[in-house]
């Protein structure tokens, strides 16, 4: 039996340039927005602070419109989904022109939708159990889910070991913090973190944008800080 035979194909979901750049930023920040009104500013305060990816949560009626308001003000930004349950919801998100999306979990059916339409689709991830099934369907790009709650960068990387060889990558989040972040972007198993505390849903509500550029602009000194010296800040 061939090393990949019953584990489906590892090619990556995402497209090459969108993973680098997914890569390069180090950061994506999720967000969870009430209202049409607040994504540009939003997005542009990120943008203004050197995060240039985000992820918008679909936990609000106004997530869709929120995507398209910063992709029509802000094209530069790499914008994303979350928490998508269902198979309609990745079909949304395709129409919205998300350029990838994410799930808190592991459901077979909103995967193969998502591969179906070619939506760049990272499952959510906790067990051993949940790598192989998200291997079964070919995915290689995985959410690690609750990620501080599970053991932190310590866990995934117990998790992980017995599956290095194949090549899957993680976005942790969950938990992380300026504190803690610099330990997961050390690490080869991570792709980029989700960073949900530089824009708490209150700050976003109240339209503290240079406090969210200052938060995005702390975030990205990170990355860099990591980068420049290989340091667990």
């Amino acid at each position: 039996m061939s090393q990949k035979e019953g584990i489906g194909s590892l090619e990556s979901q995402l497209p090459q340039d969108l993973a680098a750049r997914i890569k390069r930023c180090g950061v994506v920040a999720v967000l969870i927005v009430d209202e049409t009104s607040r994504a540009v500013p939003l997005a542009k305060a990120l943008s203004d602070g050197g995060i240039d990816a985000l992820e918008l949560a679909l936990q609000t009626p106004a997530a869709f419109s929120a995507l398209a308001a910063i992709r029509d003000a802000v094209p530069a930004m790499i914008a994303g989904v979350g928490t998508v349950l269902t198979p309609d919801q990745v079909r949304e998100a395709a129409a919205a022109g998300a350029a990838f999306a994410t799930a808190p979990g592991l459901n077979p059916r909103v995967v193969r939708a998502a591969q179906e339409i070619g939506l760049p689709f990272g499952p959510g991830v906790s067990t051993a159990s949940d790598i192989e099934a998200a291997l079964e369907l070919g995915c290689r790009e995985l959410r690690f889910f609750p990620a501080e709650s599970l053991g932190g960068i310590a866990y995934l990387r117990n998790l992980a070991a017995p599956y290095a060889h194949l090549g899957i990558r993680f976005l942790p989040l969950g938990g992380l913090n300026p504190e803690n972040a610099g330990a997961y972007l050390t690490d080869p198993l991570v792709l980029a973190i989700g960073g949900t505390w530089i824009a708490p849903r209150v700050l976003i509500r109240e339209g503290h944008w240079t406090a969210i550029r200052k938060s995005a602009d702390e975030a990205r000194s990170i990355v860099e800080e990591v980068r420049r010296t290989g340091a667990r800040r």
